[in-house]
């Protein structure tokens, strides 16, 4: 029985440079500056034998969460202006809302689900996530999926 993969956040400056430039190679090729992986891994500098053994294994962490629909849930106090606000905080950081979803508030209480589409994200998401964790009227903020 294969065991669960599992995932670690690491620093870019402790990973063995193969990696980084396995990830160079993969960002080449998403947006177009390499047509091939021949071309890419010759832009990178590594074989493509490499490039095959770790591409499925090396994502950064930035590309995880941008340039996609991300779910955000959050649990805010209900008050006037409190939709509101969160609203402008999106808007600030040009995420574009894809939908929201709000169910009846109760013992003072409102749960929104917001997605987002975060590939022109003014900031890292981790700030984003952060600021509306600080908001008015917000009593938690997750992500919930992306």
């Amino acid at each position: 029985m294969a065991s669960e993969p599992k995932y670690y956040i690491v620093e870019a400056s402790a990973l063995p440079e193969v990696f980084l430039k396995v990830s160079e190679a993969k960002r080449l090729l998403s947006v177009g500056e390499a047509s091939t992986v021949n071309e890419a891994t010759k832009m990178t500098g590594i074989s493509r034998s490499a490039f095959y053994k770790y591409r499925d294994a090396v994502l950064p962490f930035q590309n995880m969460m941008t340039g996609r629909i991300i779910t955000f849930q959050l649990l805010l106090h209900d008050s006037p202006g409190a939709l509101s606000g969160l609203l402008s905080i999106f808007a600030q950081y040009k995420a574009n809302i894809i939908t929201i979803n709000s169910i009846v508030p109760t013992n003072g209480c409102a749960v929104v689900t917001i997605s987002a589409e975060t590939m022109h994200i003014a900031a890292p998401l981790e700030e984003l996530l952060r600021v509306l964790r600080e908001a008015n009227h917000v009593i938690k903020a997750d992500i919930l999926a992306g």
